[in-house]
This record gives C-alpha cells, structure tokens and sequence, in this order.
C-alpha cells in the first residue's frame, strides 16, 4: 500500500511469555532504524512512511500482543496465547467473522481483532492503549471469555453475521467489565448500548477465589500419574502455563457441583440489535429530558438571582445612573463595559417595574449627550440598548 501523506500509524508489539533474545531484536532492527526496541516489545510510528515487517508473522514467531492505529480510522489487536490454555474450537463459537477471527500456528492460538470506520483523518495518537488492554490476554488464559463475547457482538455490530445466528454463551461479567476490558471495547469501538443489552443476560462474576483447603482437596484426588506429570512440566518449559491450566481445571471441576438453573434462551443477533436499538431511543429521551430539566432548574435559580439582585438594585436607582455617568466620563474601555453592564441592568429593572418608556428617555438623553464616542455607542448597540 502506498504511504498515505502526512497521516499517522502506529505499531506496538509485546513479548510476554518470554523475552527477545539479542539476535531476535537485531533481526526487527533490521526493519527499522528508528523503533524503539526492548527485550520485550517493538514501536513505531509512522506519518510519511510504511512499517516494513509482517504483524501476522511477527506473531507466530516473537510476540504475544499487537497493537495497530492508523488516524484513517483503522484498529487492530491481535493476542497470541497457548492452546493448552485456549481451544480453537472455542474461539471460533465466538468469532468467525471480519471484525474477529483465530487461526492456530505451532501449538499457538493466534486472535485477530479490527475496527475499521472511517473518522474524516481524526489525529489520535496510540502509545496509551496497548499498556491498558494487555491484560486481557491474562484474562482469557485464566477462562475469562468476556473479551471474546465482546468480538462477536462488535461482528454482531458491524453486520458481518446472520440475522438469525444465536449468541455464543455469555460469559458472567459483562456487566462489570475490567479496566483492560473496558478499554478493550473503547479501542474497538463496540456500541454501548449493545453492550449493554447484552449484559442484562450475565450473571455477576461472584465467585470467590478458593482457598487453601479447597485446593488441598482436590489436589488429593489426582491420581499420582497426573501429580508426576504436573511435577515433569513445572520444571519444563511449559512450566510457565501450568498453574493457569490447573487452576482453570480446578474451577471447572468445581463448577460442576454448583447449578443455577435452566439456561435462557439465547438471543439471535436480530434480537440483541432490535433490543439495542430501543435501549438507546429510552436512553437518548431520558437523557433529553433529564437535559431539560436541569436546564429549567438553573433558569430558574439564574431568574430568582436575578430577581434579587435588580431588588437591590431598585434601592440605589438613583445613585447608578450617577455612577453610569462617572464611568462614561473616564473615556476607558473597561468603565465603558461596567457602565454598559449598568444599563442593561437599569433597563431590566424598568421594565420589571412597567416604566420602560422613563428609561427610554434618560437613556436617549444619555446617547444623545455622548454621541460623538463611537466606541461607547458601539457598545451600547451591541447590547441591545
């Protein structure tokens, strides 16, 4: 693609599970001499040209988490994470579509999400984001899904489904999202309202963590073949996802003793965007009217000031219009102001007090007496007097 002039890209990608060796970095600073480049992660961005490297390769071969902005309006995240801790199969109930796809590479679970709206060449810089979502990728290997349900209702949104396709399971949560997952859907712009709706199906989290009782427990009840097995692996190199893994099969095991009853129907697309839809008409005429109200509230409390002050200001009528006179009489713009500010305020208390036709005459007679100031005149016409 040629480069687009005087617009803006930005790449960041994170190692996670383990650190680039020198030669890795050295073969990324081959792509670039201006990255910045750590043992774990590569940035750039870009206004003239165009990043050199392959985002899908880069991830199959160093890093776990990408992150893409271009101010044109694209969005992308890809997270890279192992199968023994994510099925493909499992994925894909939730994203097999434009916005959200997976695809497995070398005992890798790689995930592809992208917003793509056109924003009229809005300049948003992208350093913040990926430091605010990378947790995801933590979540979703300790079996929190949310941020997969979350893809496919930004599918959902985009159109990219079947009116009639039925919602994956909804994962516990959706009504209390996480920073990273809160931040998540900001950066892949999935609608709130949907959101929203989607959520009124989602049981709270609740689950307490366990404690060390319950996990001597069913430690106890492995058979000493997996205890050996477990012990094999904690000293390999997938030592690093085991206690994941086991945690996970721990929680699922234990979930099996807890029912909460029939599940719901699930809801076709149609229905979520249907019901979206409503939500958002209630929520903009309640915001509308809740608008209008403040709005007449503080008119009212701006009207009662009002009142008492130009009840004040009756008391000292007299003494004003000698004041109005003494700042005209300095030829200063800024007595100008506070004498124009006066009379405003006189012309309101006449006419609250029915004697408009008496301030008409002493301000003509006022205009008449200073007609060759321009400056005064100009702001007495600005007025409105």
């Amino acid at each position: 693609m040629e480069p687009r002039m005087s617009e803006y890209q930005y790449y960041e990608f994170h190692a996670i599970d383990r650190p680039l060796a020198e030669k890795e970095q050295g073969e990324l600073r081959a792509y670039s001499t201006r990255a910045r480049i750590t043992a774990t992660s590569f940035s750039n961005e870009y206004s003239w040209g165009n990043f050199k490297g392959n985002p899908d390769a880069w991830m199959e071969k160093y890093f776990d988490a990408f992150l893409y902005l271009a101010n044109w309006g694209t969005r992308k995240i890809k997270l890279r994470m192992p199968s023994s801790l994510l099925s493909l199969e499992t994925v894909k109930a939730y994203c097999h579509a434009d916005s959200a796809r997976a695809r497995e590479k070398n005992g890798k679970i790689i995930l592809d999400f992208i917003s793509d709206e056109e924003t009229g060449g809005q300049w948003e810089e992208g350093e913040s984001w990926l430091s605010s979502i990378i947790a995801v990728r933590t979540e979703l290997a300790g079996g929190d899904y949310r941020c997969l349900y979350l893809a496919w209702l930004l599918c959902a949104q985009n159109s990219e489904l079947d009116e009639e396709e039925e919602e994956p399971d909804v994962p516990n949560g959706l009504g209390e999202l996480s920073g990273s997952l809160s931040s998540f859907a900001d950066f892949l712009r999935i609608d709130n309202d949907l959101l929203h709706v989607a959520a009124e199906r989602s049981l709270p989290l609740g689950m307490p963590l366990p404690n060390h009782e319950e996990i001597l427990n069913w430690v106890q009840t492995l058979s000493p073949g997996e205890k050996d097995g477990f012990l094999v692996r904690l000293v390999s190199e997938e030592g690093v996802y085991l206690r994941t893994e086991m945690f996970r099969r721990f929680l699922k095991e234990k979930q099996k003793v807890v029912s909460f009853g029939p599940k719901p129907r699930k809801r076709t697309v149609a229905e979520l965007l249907s019901k979206a839809g409503e939500y958002r008409e209630e929520r903009k005429k309640a915001e509308v009217e809740k608008a209008t109200k403040e709005k007449t509230r503080r008119e009212a409390e701006e009207a009662a000031r009002r009142n008492k002050y130009l009840d004040a200001l009756a008391r000292r009528e007299p003494e004003t219009w000698l004041k109005v006179n003494r700042l005209i009489a300095t030829k200063q713009p800024s007595p100008y102001n506070e004498a124009i500010k006066l009379l405003v305020d006189l012309r309101d208390l006449a006419t609250r007090k029915g004697k408009g036709g008496k301030f008409n005459s002493k301000f003509t007679w006022l205009r008449e007496q200073h007609a060759k100031k321009p400056s005064l005149i100009e702001r007495m016409r600005k007025a409105g007097l």
